[in-house]
């Protein structure tokens, strides 16, 4: 599906209303509570004009028996990479709420068959998952889809948070998570093994998590024998947290060990490169580095070989071969 299609189809759901009436002021609430359009949230989703944080409707708001709510991962980015289970709940829901990129991934013939198709840009995290709740609370099957998993620095949490602080159940829309392949396995696989012994994920993206709370969660795995896959590594705004993030890796891993960088993995552009900690910090300014990329930092037991990047799981340890 082409951006213009996108566009095109997010403006015609943004002038209707969420619970099926007509909505002609589209920086206006929707009628199921939540912003129905971009321009009346702030970057990170909350009201522009006030900050307010309050939920928009509660359960009570609403007539008749809810649908259903799912939270669906889509997984790397390609259609290949979806799973069977999510593209079965993606073909049986009626409105799909994502962030606009995400929706751009979708094939077409799940959009077309799509009732509405509703997006936001990023950042609108909360007014998003709060319109796909209100939807499901108004009767519709609903899914909120995401890249990745839906556990794994996703929306599923949030959900089930908004959905609580409305007075619903997660009983009442039948709400389930459609797992799909997180970013720190697809990325794993364009390495080759470096993820099958202990790994831990951490994310450089502070708009939820105060920078001083991430470095003390690198210290703390960085001085263990972990694999560490990081998520968010850099952004325009956000370069000092991709520099403090190499220093604090390189006081306690030889500048020698092997690191995996892997640009949007399974999409048009994605890009694949084996460096090392010592030459990690000055790729922080390449195009290969950025909020679409996952690196994998090894081990002291990783190395490469044959253009690949291996983690030892133990069996030379206990077996001759």
């Amino acid at each position: 599906m082409s951006t213009d299609d996108t566009t095109d189809t997010a403006a015609a759901s943004s002038t209707e209303s969420k619970c099926g009436t007509s909505s002609t002021d589209t920086s206006s609430e929707s009628d199921c509570g939540a912003a129905s359009d971009s321009s009346s949230a702030s970057n990170c989703g909350a009201s522009a004009s006030d900050g307010e944080k309050e939920v928009g409707a509660t359960v009570e708001d609403f007539e008749g028996d809810p649908g259903r709510l799912l939270a669906v991962g889509l997984g790397p980015g390609e259609p290949e990479g979806m799973t069977a289970r999510a593209k079965a709940a993606l073909a049986d829901a009626e409105h799909i709420v994502g962030y606009t990129t995400y929706i751009d991934l979708l094939p077409d013939d799940i959009t077309d068959d799509a009732d509405d198709i509703y997006s936001t840009p990023m950042c609108g995290e909360v007014s998003r998952t709060e319109e796909a709740i209100d939807r499901a609370l108004a009767g519709n099957d609903v899914a909120i889809v995401g890249s990745g998993d839906p556990n794994v620095y996703a929306l599923a949490g949030l959900a089930l948070e908004i959905l609580e602080s409305k007075g619903g159940t997660a009983s009442a829309v039948d709400f389930e998570v459609v797992p799909g392949v997180p970013a720190a396995q697809s990325c794993g696989a364009r390495l080759g093994a470096p993820l099958v012994n202990d790994t831990v994920s951490v994310s450089l993206s502070d708009h939820l998590t105060p920078m001083e709370d991430i470095e003390s969660r690198l210290h703390a795995v960085a001085g263990e024998g972990f694999t560490i896959a990081i998520y968010n590594p850099w952004s325009r705004k956000r370069r000092e947290n991709f520099q403090r993030c190499c220093e604090i890796l390189l006081e306690h891993r030889d500048p020698e060990t092997p690191v995996g960088i892997v640009h949007g993995a399974s999409r048009e552009d994605e890009a694949t490169r084996i460096t090392d900690l010592g030459t990690l910090p000055e790729l922080g300014e390449e195009d290969i580095v950025d909020m679409t990329t996952t690196i994998v930092v090894g081990n002291e037991e990783t190395y490469v070989w044959d253009g690949r990047m291996v983690t030892p799981r133990g069996y030379e340890t206990k077996y001759d071969y």
